[in-house]
């Protein structure tokens, strides 16, 4: 894949030298171009050095055949990707103003285009922004991000560029024509949970896990490619929402059970990939636990197990859940499969490995009452496709059980 680098005069280009970097572990091959504004935060060598290339800045380049190096560049990238992408920038994209080289390209390519916006969050939530957006993404352009947080204005709120893994994930599995197929959970209800819990010590500590979230996510987008409805009940993790998914954001494993339960009832598929806390503190102190010369000692209560609870329903929905193991990975997960009364269970290895939490990567081993299917290792996004796929069969082969 190639893929054309566009940067602009955004506080947040410090950021791309890391895409460009993150791309080619991916064995892209990266070009650079950037405005005369992107200039004045971050030096063009900077992109030379992790490239390998020259960065172009100029409309008119004496040494591009027949001096028109825009041409050349629109013709060269599969993808032409604007990372970070200035309201300015959306706004003359909309307007179809080319009067330097980026935006001219902007005009001459035939690559899908992707960008990446970020501004402070007065900018983006500005009506003229939402309208500029709206018309691109009319356009084919596709939009990621951006995400919520601090800003470099010293405000919090949206508008901050995704990072770097974000976005390149999302070019790299864009990019692979692995979908589910369209209509395999039409009119489905799918209910996904994902990424971790946090469980409050005292205002400012409290008691996690190493999730990522991006299991989960990955799931909801291909149950939606396949056709689903889809609700998302996510912990504590900063992941761009999958278009059309219904996202409800909760903390703790009490507010996951609650959010589950009042929406278990209308789900055909509960698919439970977060990593839910076990345990909570028995007594959260109302203010910071001063430091002593003694140890610590934490008194835990078990959560309620929110899995177990749905497939206890009278009238429940398909249940499917995830095992992370560090050893015994069969015999702990069909354990969990009997124990729990679940009609599948995805298992895999987690400690130590390239795959599982925070990784990119996943290879799982599924198992049902009557067998089993293992996936090698591969992206997450790629995986996902093939679980909802095997997810999809499992629930149409019930249902037609369950009505003979």
């Amino acid at each position: 894949m190639k893929v054309l680098l566009g940067v602009t005069g955004g506080i947040a280009c410090y950021k791309s030298p890391e895409i460009v970097r993150r791309l080619a572990d991916h064995g892209v091959e990266v070009q650079v171009v950037m405005t005369q504004s992107a200039c004045e935060f971050i030096k063009p060598l900077v992109f030379q050095a992790v490239t390998g290339n020259p960065v172009h800045l100029d409309l008119l380049d004496e040494d591009a055949e027949a001096g028109m190096g825009h041409i050349e560049l629109a013709r060269w990238a599969d993808v032409f990707l604007i990372a970070p992408a200035t309201a300015n920038t959306i706004a003359r994209m909309t307007a179809g103003i080319a009067d330097d080289l980026l935006s001219t390209i902007c005009l001459a390519t035939t690559a899908k285009q992707v960008i990446a916006p970020a501004m402070n969050s007065m900018m983006w939530h500005h009506p003229a922004t939402s309208a500029n957006l709206e018309t691109l993404k009319s356009r084919g352009v596709e939009v990621l991000g951006p995400d919520e947080g601090s800003q470099a204005c010293g405000e919090t709120g949206v508008g901050r560029m995704l990072e770097p893994d974000d976005i390149v994930t999302a070019i790299v599995e864009g990019n692979n024509t692995t979908v589910a197929e369209p209509g395999l959970l039409a009119g489905v209800n799918v209910l996904i949970t994902a990424g971790p819990t946090r469980e409050d010590i005292d205002p400012v500590r409290f008691i996690s896990n190493h999730s990522s979230g991006k299991m989960g996510f990955a799931l909801a987008q291909a149950a939606l490619e396949a056709g689903a409805r889809v609700t998302l009940v996510a912990g504590p993790v900063r992941l761009p929402t999958p278009a059309k998914a219904d996202r409800v954001d909760v903390i703790s494993a009490r507010d996951m059970h609650r959010e589950v339960m009042q929406r278990a009832g209308d789900a055909d598929i509960f698919i439970s990939v977060a990593a839910v806390a076990d345990y909570r503190v028995t007594e959260q102190a109302d203010s910071k636990i001063k430091k002593s010369a003694d140890d610590m000692v934490l008194t835990l209560t078990r959560n309620a197990d929110i899995l177990a609870d749905v497939a206890a329903l009278a009238s429940r929905p398909m249940c499917v859940g995830f095992a992370a193991e560090t050893e015994n990975l069969e015999t702990y997960a069909r354990g969990k499969l009997q124990r729990k009364k679940l009609d599948m269970i995805i298992a895999n290895l987690v400690g130590g490995t390239a795959t599982g939490f925070n990784s990119d990567q996943n290879a799982v081993e599924v198992f049902w009452p009557e067998g089993g299917q293992s996936f090698s290792s591969r992206s997450k996004q790629s995986l996902s496709v093939d679980l909802i796929s095997l997810i999809a069969s499992r629930y149409q082969r019930q249902n037609t059980k369950d009505r003979s």
